[in-house]
């Protein structure tokens, strides 16, 4: 395998889906860390955790690029990651019904050997449609992967009827950052 050639620390399906449509080249080995930290401030959080999956992965291949990513949403003053189950999920989901809310999404990008350490977040607002308790329920059973229980890309998924900024941050993968980062490190 080229030593240029990105590793993507991440499983996401979605993040997998965003590389491939931009033509990136790319192997995938999942970071494997418990996502803790201390900060509060939703920008932090998702550059943090993103540094750190990247990084994790990085030390492994200190001579292979590491892409690492984090999403998370922010909706009345609250931290959403992903549901824990589906009575977490209907909490999540409550909480955002008919609400505005942010999405964060952090970028790091490790080439260990290169001296490359870079990191950076985009956030996209969202708007959720007003939905019954029935609706709730039933979008409560699908989504534990994902910070907020939704799934914005997911064409049966219909809880975001807004969304302003950049759909593939809300996706979990602001790609500007990527291509902008691979740039810097002068990755093909």
């Amino acid at each position: 395998m080229p030593s240029n050639k990105l590793i993507l620390a991440s499983q996401s399906s979605r993040r997998v889906r965003l590389l491939k449509e931009a033509g990136i080249g790319f192997a995938k080995i999942p970071s494997r860390i418990k996502e803790i930290t201390t900060f509060k401030k939703p920008e932090l959080i998702v550059k943090e955790l993103a540094y750190k999956k990247a990084l994790s992965v990085a030390l492994k291949n200190p001579g292979r690029p590491v892409l690492g990513a984090d999403t998370i949403v922010f909706c009345k003053g609250q931290v959403l990651n992903k549901p824990r189950n589906k009575t977490d999920a209907m909490r999540l989901l409550r909480l955002q019904n008919a609400s505005w809310q942010t999405v964060y999404s952090g970028v790091a990008l490790l080439w260990l050997e290169k001296g490359v350490f870079l990191a950076g977040f985009g956030a996209s607002r969202c708007k959720a449609r007003k939905l019954s308790e029935a609706e709730l329920k039933r979008l409560a059973s699908k989504h534990h992967d994902k910070a907020g229980a939704y799934a914005v890309q997911d064409a049966d998924d219909e809880f975001i009827e807004k969304i302003e900024g950049r759909f593939d941050t809300v996706v979990g993968l602001p790609m500007d950052l990527v291509k902008k980062f691979m740039k810097k490190a002068k990755i093909k």
